[in-house]
Formats: C-alpha cells, sequence, structure tokens
C-alpha cells in the first residue's frame, strides 16, 4: 500500500525524466478475465482526464472487457476523479453512495477510484478509512499499473491503494479506446510547475515532463493513417512544451513538424500566456492547418489579483499578446477563463476584470467561482467577501460574456466555412460539427457526412451556438 504524502507532491528536483516503453504489460494470468464481464468508467474534470481515460478504456478492453453505460449491468466500476474544484469533488461523494448500495446486493462488484482526487493526502486517508468497500484506490502516475492491482485485488479481495506522491516519469505504449474516430486527443506534456496559488494540479501531477517529439509525431502520424482529422495536443501548459529536455527543442519547433505530418486540423490546449512566443505565433499563422483558435487563460482583470494568484504576467502584459495574436493570426478567436471570488476580491479587482472583458471582447469565457482547495496558497489567505457576492459577480461576469459572445457569432451569419462534422446533433435530425475558430454548428444534413470537412453556410447565430446548412459542393 503506498498514501501520498503532501509534503513530497510539492518537491521539484533536477532529477532526469525517465521514458519507459514496457512498464505496461497485462499478465498471462488475466489476459482474457475480461472476457463475458463488463466495465462502466465514469469521468470527471479536464481533457486530460478524458485522455486518461480512454487510456483506462483501453487497458480494460485488453483484458476482454466490453464496456456498458449502467452500474447495473456492470461487474467493474471506475470513477477517474477530478480535484481542481469542490463541485466535481462532491459528485464523486454522491456516486459512491450509489456504488455502495449496489454493492450491498451484488457482491462481486469491484469498485475503482483514480484520478487527481486519490492524489490528495486527506482524500487518500479518507478512502482507506471510510471506504474500505472501494476495491483499488490509483492515482494519476501508475494508470499502467491497472492490470496488476486488478490481479491482486481478485486473488486477495483487499483494499489496495496505490497512489505516489513522486515527480512522474514517462509511460509510452498505453493503448487507448478513444471517444471519437475522427479527432484525437495526444498527449505532449505532463505535470505543472507553475504553481499558482489557487490549483491543485501541480500537487496531483507532478512536475512538468515533456513526452519526445519523435513519439509524439509517430502518434499524430499513426492517427491520420488511420483516417482521423483532426488532433489536440494535450498539456497542462503546452506552451513550456520541451523547455524540461533543454534541446533547444520547443512548442513552435513542434506545432512545425506537426504541421508537417499533413494532417488535417490541429489545436492545442491549455495556453499560460507567460510561454506564449513570437515564434509559436508565427507558426500558426503560417500553416493552415494549425487552426485558428486559442485559448488563453487571463482569470482575472486585477493586476493585484494576478500577483496573488502567483500567475507571473500583468494584465498590461497579457493584452499586448492578446492584440499580438489578433494582428498576425487572420480570423483567429480567443477564449478564456476567468475565477471570480478569488479570496478578498474587492469590486474594485471585480470591475477591473469587467473592464479588461468589455475591452478584448473574448469569443467565449469559462467562469468559475473560486473554489478553495486544501493545500494550496491561496486555501489559507484571508477571505471576507460572501458567498452571495460571488454568486453575484459571476452572473454579472456572465451576462457580459454571453452579450459578447452572441456579438462574436453574429459575424458568422451568410459566411461559409469549414466544418468537421463529427456525430448527430441532439437538436432533432440535424448533425453538429466545429469550424477552424471553435465554433460549434448545427447543421441541416444527412450523417453520411460525419467524419468529414464540408463546407458550410451559416443561417443563424445564438448565443452558444450556430446553424448552418450544406453549401453545394
Amino acid at each position: 500500500m503506498n498514501l501520498p504524502n503532501a509534503k513530497e507532491a510539492r518537491k521539484r528536483t533536477d532529477n532526469k525524466v525517465d521514458v519507459y516503453y514496457d512498464k505496461y504489460q497485462i499478465p498471462a494470468s488475466i489476459k482474457n478475465v475480461g472476457k463475458g464481464k463488463k466495465y462502466l468508467l465514469l469521468t470527471y474534470g479536464c481533457q486530460m482526464n478524458v485522455h486518461d481515460s480512454e487510456n483506462i478504456a483501453g487497458i480494460m478492453e485488453e483484458m476482454g472487457y466490453q464496456r456498458t453505460e449502467t452500474m447495473e449491468d456492470s461487474n467493474i466500476i471506475i470513477i477517474n476523479t477530478c480535484a481542481i474544484r469542490e463541485n466535481a469533488h462532491n459528485k464523486v461523494i454522491g456516486i459512491l453512495g450509489r456504488i455502495k448500495k449496489l454493492k450491498e446486493t451484488k457482491k462481486d462488484l469491484i469498485t475503482i477510484v483514480g484520478g487527481c482526487m486519490p492524489q490528495e493526502e486527506k482524500i487518500a486517508l479518507m478512502f482507506e478509512e471510510k471506504y474500505k468497500w472501494i476495491d483499488i484506490v490509483l492515482g494519476t502516475h501508475n494508470i499502467y499499473e491497472l492490470p496488476l492491482l486488478l490481479e491482486k485485488t481478485m486473488q486477495d479481495r483487499k483494499q489496495n491503494i496505490e497512489v505516489y506522491s513522486i515527480e512522474g516519469d514517462i509511460i509510452e505504449s498505453l493503448p487507448a479506446k478513444r471517444d471519437s474516430q475522427y479527432k484525437a486527443w495526444v498527449n505532449i506534456q505532463y505535470g505543472c510547475d507553475k504553481f499558482c496559488s489557487y490549483c491543485i494540479v501541480p500537487y496531483t501531477r507532478g512536475k512538468q515532463r515533456s513526452r519526445l517529439a519523435k513519439d509524439i509525431l509517430e502518434e499524430v502520424r499513426n492517427l491520420k493513417e488511420q483516417g482521423y482529422q483532426e488532433v489536440t495536443l494535450l498539456g497542462q501548459n503546452v506552451n513550456a512544451y520541451g523547455k524540461d529536455l533543454n534541446d533547444g527543442y520547443g512548442m513552435a519547433d513542434l506545432l512545425r513538424d506537426t504541421a508537417n505530418t499533413g494532417i488535417a486540423r490541429i489545436r492545442f490546449v491549455t495556453s499560460h500566456p507567460w510561454d506564449f512566443t513570437d515564434e509559436m505565433i508565427d507558426v500558426i499563422a503560417q500553416n493552415k492547418n494549425i487552426m485558428p483558435y486559442i485559448h488563453l487563460p487571463i482569470q482575472s482583470g486585477s493586476n493585484n489579483i494576478l500577483k496573488r494568484m502567483n500567475r507571473l504576467y500583468t494584465v498590461e502584459e497579457y493584452k499586448k499578446l492578446y492584440y499580438k495574436l489578433k494582428d498576425k493570426i487572420p480570423g483567429v478567436s480567443i477564449t478564456t477563463d476567468i475565477i471570480v471570488g478569488f479570496p478578498n476580491e474587492t469590486e474594485e479587482d471585480f470591475e477591473e476584470t469587467i473592464k479588461v472583458y468589455e475591452e478584448l471582447k473574448y469569443d467565449l469565457a469559462y467562469t468559475f467561482i473560486y473554489s478553495k482547495r486544501e493545500g494550496t496558497p491561496a486555501s489559507v489567505m484571508p477571505d471576507k467577501v460572501s458567498q452571495e457576492e460571488k454568486e453575484e459577480r459571476l452572473q454579472r461576469l456572465n451576462q457580459v460574456v454571453n452579450k459578447y459572445a452572441l456579438e462574436s457569432n453574429l459575424k458568422y451569419v451568410d459566411k461559409v466555412v469549414p466544418v468537421l462534422i463529427e456525430g448527430p446533433s441532439d437538436k432533432n435530425d440535424k448533425v453538429m460539427g466545429y469550424t477552424e475558430t471553435m465554433k460549434l454548428v448545427n447543421i441541416k444534413a444527412s450523417r453520411e457526412n460525419i467524419g468529414k470537412i464540408k463546407n458550410v453556410r451559416i443561417t443563424e447565430a445564438k448565443t452558444w451556438s450556430l446553424e448552418g446548412v450544406l453549401e453545394d459542393d
């Protein structure tokens, strides 16, 4: 049994990051253990968690399990958790209550909890003390050990907690059962060294470590050969890709080489403004298959708050980068993240955020009330702002977000834009997809167009989406 340690999770050294190509193995004894059995996989959190779940699904199906969407039909229930906000934490606790009740009658049910929540020392201890019926608890660093843990659990039927507070290595060759046949996540980097004062990720995901370019590019080429149209290069801070490799090869180089694979569409998330270089901007502008869409979190429009968030830039520096992106990348759309109600955020601080938003007029923003995460510096900061005031500020901010989201979308009406059609829409008999600038479009078209990039004439704009029809080929 290995329990996480908060002090160890904070450590950062110059120790070499090892890359392993053979750590993931399925013992012969359980190679087909899942034959005739089913697993349910529940995922909470960011894109990294979504892709982690694709790896988990790949591992389960290599052992013979088939996926199900119902608890009652499952032999194994896996919860891939998120720790970044209290809401995600509460959802997991709620679902665990349902599983416990099911397990009282379904004695052979195996329950697995993984992801970021177990990486928190307090949470792992809670699982050990109060949730002894959970069979396996693992973290973000050892998904590859799932077959071994499953074998052990089947043998001894005791709770196995294996969560490591380590800086982390890179485990290649994990299988992936991808959610889409047309677009794919591609990890380029793990962990984070930025230590924003409100964020738990550096403690749950380990230090910043980049995959080797040759492994990334091989994965992209394989996806292209399999018919994938789009890849999203994924990391906690993708712009810092390569800094830890110390070989002079950075994100601009990786973007250029990925574009040269010829895959139709390339995106990347998430960007930290601190590491966004002029060379990156030039590469994006020069390559048509790198999509003109940038997600660039600002988090606050107040320099006072940004400093206490440890965001490493000022509003003025951020705006300089924003306008450079707008000037150099034709038709670029920019979205952002904003946290309201950071400890002791004043009304003046909040008004600064509104002022910046009114100036920059983002295409969209993902907005949140600050969520206290134990173990982060912000969690011990004094805070006299009431929850009611924070909620009121969020409503005021969202009114501005909605205003400019609609204003941005209205610019697309009567334009013809290429859309990657991804699947059926939940709007009647339509299909749906995304423009190059990441606008959701519901399209009056047949399902035979799914998986193709088609020219679409935009007929109507709504706050969160567009409506369109296929343009004649």
